[in-house]
Parts: structure tokens; C-alpha cells; sequence
């Protein structure tokens, strides 16, 4: 639709009608349109609830992970304070004569990411996964000592 046709000439009118053009131009790509591996990170991290505790020495994560052996699970540091679990939950391989009434129990990959205070050492992390709860500890570094003031020697000209 040209607007000048109509009679709206003015600056506003001709800024509208260039975004409806862009817009019927690229309307199978949307410069704005998530990637396939953003939504399936978030995804992912959706379907992955945690807890985060703090403690005088250390952050805890906590994350239900049913099921899982410890070779399904990854535990990794990015970026030096980007906390990454993640792992792949899968599918029982089925057995002949048997067949699935209802599947409610999630199976494919997960994921969560956590950014690290300034004070979490990540040269000292444990994760343990029991009953089914892997449990990541990340301890704290020492607070820095105060600085000491220096002293200037002041010098007679």
C-alpha cells in the first residue's frame, strides 16, 4: 500500500511505508528469529529446574537427576566463571512385545548455566550424584586482606 496515493506525504508516513516493504521483502527471515540451537538450549535449561544455596565457604547447586549415571552427566567451567551442567537422559531401548501406554518421563538432552560470583574458585569444585540428586560445590575463594596504606618518605629541598 503506497500511503502517497492516499495523500500522507509526510516523513512519518514514508518511514511507515519503507518498514512494510522491508517486512513483506524478508518475511521468511526474521533478522529477530531465535536459532535452532538457542531454542534448543532453552529448552534444555527450561526443563532443567535447580537450587543454588550459598554458604559462608561455598555455593552449592543442587539438580534432580533420576536415573542418570555419572558417565550421563557433565560438570564443566567456561569462560572462567560460567558453570555448565548438562548430559543426555536416554530412552530405554524397547523390548519386542512391549509397548509404551504412556511416556511422561523426559528423555534427550539437558542443560543449565550458571554465572560464577567473582569469589568462586573454580579450581575447587566437587560434584557428587546420589540417590538420583547431583550435588555441585563450588567453594569460595578467601577474602582479599585489606590493602596497607603506603607510607611516602617526604624529602626537605
Amino acid at each position: 500500500m503506497d500511503f502517497r496515493i492516499m495523500g500522507f506525504d509526510s516523513p512519518v508516513f514514508t518511514t511507515l511505508q519503507h518498514m512494510m516493504d522491508v517486512a513483506d521483502h524478508d518475511s521468511d527471515k526474521s533478522s529477530n528469529a531465535p536459532t535452532r540451537t538457542y531454542v534448543r538450549d532453552a529448552k534444555a535449561m527450561a526443563a532443567t529446574p535447580a537450587d543454588v544455596k550459598e554458604y559462608p565457604n561455598s555455593y552449592v547447586f543442587i539438580v534432580d537427576m533420576p536415573g542418570l549415571k555419572s558417565g550421563d552427566i557433565k560438570v564443566q567451567v567456561e569462560d572462567d566463571n560460567v558453570l555448565l551442567i548438562s548430559g543426555e537422559r536416554k530412552r530405554e531401548e524397547e523390548k519386542e512385545g512391549v509397548k509404551y501406554v504412556r511416556m511422561e518421563r523426559r528423555v534427550g538432552k539437558f542443560m543449565r548455566k550458571f554465572v560464577l560470583p567473582e569469589n568462586a574458585n573454580t579450581e575447587a569444585i566437587s560434584a557428587v550424584c546420589q540417590d538420583g540428586v547431583l550435588t555441585v560445590t563450588v567453594e569460595k575463594l578467601p577474602p582479599p586482606e585489606p590493602k596497607k596504606p603506603k607510607t611516602i618518605e617526604v624529602k626537605i629541598a
